[in-house]
């Protein structure tokens, strides 16, 4: 524990975020190909019916945000508590709020899966599945379904993981679980002729393997905390400060689920089929351009979090202005990489000429504001690692709910297709701007404290 605390509190701050952000970002590259493998694989496993095929995986991943929402609320909700609180040297604190996240998730994640089950083809078709794409989209999820438990499991402990400052640990967890994706992909595709059910076993199978390696890290001793069956029991306290923060990261999920419905729905009316797996294939390639940004962001913190409860605001806002530094390089280069090659990467898809057609025109459009896009991501997680849940809450909220899903729905009315697709741009501004207000204020009030 000590250890870890003189490396949060004392050593270089360029250091120690490249030391724990390096491993994260390793972690969520691979675990971007997560939903990349499963595309490509998918693509040229259907041959003719690669659209449809693509477009089912699409319409499922606002089941997957809903998933991935609960993990995270809990996930980074206790992480908060639990950095602070080692921070403030408050080490028991720190093991009720992991005893207390692992017993809220099963529930939840329980109740995810059940109430999923029954309600997956209307869900389905509120999504924007259409009658060609709903086989696909109910082979798919339904799986997805039934792995619910180990997949919101995995993804709230690595966030406590990270959060006591192990970022190995938590990058290893992600690689287990990709990389046996990226092996069983093609066995359950292509070698048992599974097609895109095999996809959605594959994925399951590795996300409880990567499960049962954090369950082995507690148990061996490894961690920094102290696991208590006691701690199982819900500490009120505790619990509501957990949710409270991370409701955040629901709200950032939630949204950007309903933000997939809208889209969903006004490509089926604009555009069809084909336009929807474009969306799905464009919002994947966002996802790995990210998923490095993300990284750097689970570095940062830990360090925020430790430094802001130990009262040191000074390597506070260093380490966001480095972070932010950091994360623009990324987001630049990603736009660069989008802009100019897009052909090529959809080509890695779908040999459909059409659908690479299509591609092309639309990401160049979607992509217009993506440098300023690893500022909104390290601004909005930094109040959640602050414990400051009503700006979290907000800044989660802001991009999809104030401003791309009424873009979205006011624009095609104009300008038909490429009123979707402008929509990503304009909200992405706005977005940035009102973040760097925000940001610009916080920052204001730690300068103050430190003079």
């Amino acid at each position: 524990m000590n250890t870890r605390a003189r490396m949060l509190g004392e050593e270089s701050i360029s250091k120690v975020l490249f030391k724990l952000s390096v491993p994260a970002t390793i972690g969520m590259v691979v675990q971007a190909l997560y939903n990349l493998v499963d595309t490509i694989f998918v693509g040229r496993a259907l041959g003719p019916e690669s659209v449809q095929g693509i477009a089912g995986i699409t319409i499922a991943f606002p089941i997957q945000m809903i998933i991935m929402g609960v993990a995270l609320t809990i996930g980074i909700g206790s992480a908060s508590i639990i950095s602070r609180s080692i921070g403030a040297k408050d080490y028991r604190r720190a093991d009720i709020a992991l005893g207390n996240a692992i017993s809220t998730i099963l529930i939840l994640s329980t109740l995810v899966t059940i109430f999923g089950s029954i309600y997956i083809v209307p869900l389905l078709k509120l999504f924007g599945a259409t009658e060609t794409i709903l086989p696909f989209a109910y082979d798919y999820t339904r799986i997805i379904l039934y792995g619910t438990l180990v997949f919101a499991f995995s993804m709230t402990v690595n966030n406590i993981v990270r959060a006591e400052g192990n970022a190995k640990v938590a990058m290893l967890t992600m690689v287990i679980s990709a990389g046996l994706n990226i092996i069983l992909d093609p066995i359950f595709i292509f070698g048992l002729d599974m097609g895109i059910k095999g996809a959605a076993i594959a994925t399951v199978i590795s996300q409880a393997v990567s499960a049962i390696y954090l369950v082995h890290y507690f148990n061996s001793g490894m961690s920094s905390l102290n696991f208590h069956v006691s701690d199982l029991m819900p500490h009120p306290d505790v619990f509501v400060e957990t949710i409270t923060i991370g409701a955040s990261s629901f709200a950032r999920s939630a949204s950007g689920s309903l933000m997939v419905i809208v889209i969903n729905n006004a490509l089926a009316i604009y555009g069809g089929d084909i336009h929807i797996a474009v969306f799905g294939v464009v919002n994947r390639l966002f996802m790995f351009t990210f998923m490095p940004m993300i990284g750097i962001v689970q570095g940062l913190q830990p360090i925020v979090g430790f430094n802001y409860g130990a009262k040191n605001f000074e390597r506070v806002v260093s380490s966001t202005a480095l972070a932010i530094k950091a994360t623009t390089v990324i987001s630049i280069a990603g736009f660069m990489l989008l802009f100019l090659f897009p052909s090529q990467l959809f080509s890695i898809f779908t040999t459909d000429q059409q659908l690479i057609d299509a591609g092309r025109s639309a990401t160049r459009i979607m992509v217009l504001a993506l440098p300023f896009v690893g500022f909104q991501i390290v601004g909005a997680s930094i109040y959640q690692t602050l414990g400051k849940a009503r700006p979290a809450f907000f800044l989660s909220i802001s991009r999809q709910v104030l401003f791309l899903i009424p873009l979205v729905l006011i624009l095609p009315q104009f300008f038909q297709l490429y009123g979707v697709w402008i929509a990503f741009p304009i909200s992405d501004g706005l977005s940035f701007l009102v973040t760097f207000v925000m940001l610009a204020k916080e920052y204001s009030a730690f300068k103050a404290i430190n003079t």
